[in-house]
């Protein structure tokens, strides 16, 4: 019963944050210009501002680190860079007008640069969209005074640890074959707090910064929307704006 009660809080949290993002995305590229896709898998993202507003190849790039499916994309037609998102952004200062990051940051070794490359490529007034989670949560309060180790996602080290420590789990079992992999696709690594995020970000020179949260646990569904307003800053998920 407790499990089911925090997996439905989980999917209407995701499905939130998602839908806000996608709708932050979809209103900066109605009118044209260049998007930045961070993190873009096969290019899903790029099928829907296709499917939605009919943009044409040239205004979509997507980066990804893993060969297979930057080929596998390159082969459809989707305009794929192969790259390392720790590392420094292989495309020139000035270029996008929209550059978003959906569940990557919380993956990478050096997020704080990555914030910094995403500044650098944008064109001045793009705009940066972030989807994370926030490690400031009550959720992590009371997992600690448990005894347990705070994660705001797969187990950061081991399988065995994620039968022995966490309470249960709501996240798809597709997010756990790989967290024992020399390079793990699903594993958390560094998570921001809203409060640090929003400040970093400014730090990093964006302005006009604006952060929503989604989904203050363990509250239930239908006073998530008030809740959510009132209290962004311990939410599950996190979506900054961030214009250059």
């Amino acid at each position: 019963m407790l499990e089911n009660y925090f997996k439905d809080l989980y999917h209407r949290t995701m499905d939130q944050a998602y839908s806000y993002a996608y709708q932050e995305i979809l209103s900066l590229m109605k009118d044209g210009g260049k998007c930045l896709d961070c993190g873009a898998n096969k290019g899903e993202k790029f099928d829907l501002l296709n499917k939605t507003l009919n943009i044409n190849l040239n205004q979509y790039t997507g980066i990804e680190w893993r060969k297979d499916v930057v080929e596998e994309a390159r082969d459809n037609g989707i305009n794929m860079i192969h790259g390392d998102l720790n590392q420094a952004i292989a495309l020139p200062d000035n270029e996008f007008d929209c550059v978003f990051g959906l569940s990557v940051i919380e993956h990478l070794l050096n997020p704080c640069q990555f914030i910094k490359e995403c500044q650098r490529v944008l064109k001045k007034d793009g705009v940066l969209i972030l989807l994370t989670p926030n490690i400031s949560t009550y959720f992590t309060a009371m997992l600690i005074l448990l005894g347990k180790m705070p994660s705001s996602g797969p187990h950061p080290d081991s399988d065995e640890l994620i039968k022995k420590e966490e309470i249960f789990k709501v996240s798809s079992n597709t997010s756990q074959p790989d967290i024992e992999s020399d390079t793990p696709t699903h594993r958390h690594i560094v998570v921001f707090s809203y409060r640090v995020l929003k400040s970093y970000l400014k730090s990093a020179g964006f302005k006009e910064i604006v952060g929503h949260g989604y989904g203050l646990y363990p509250f239930p569904n239908f006073l998530q929307p008030l809740l959510e307003k009132i209290d962004p800053y311990h939410c599950h998920q996190m979506v900054f704006i961030a214009k250059k």
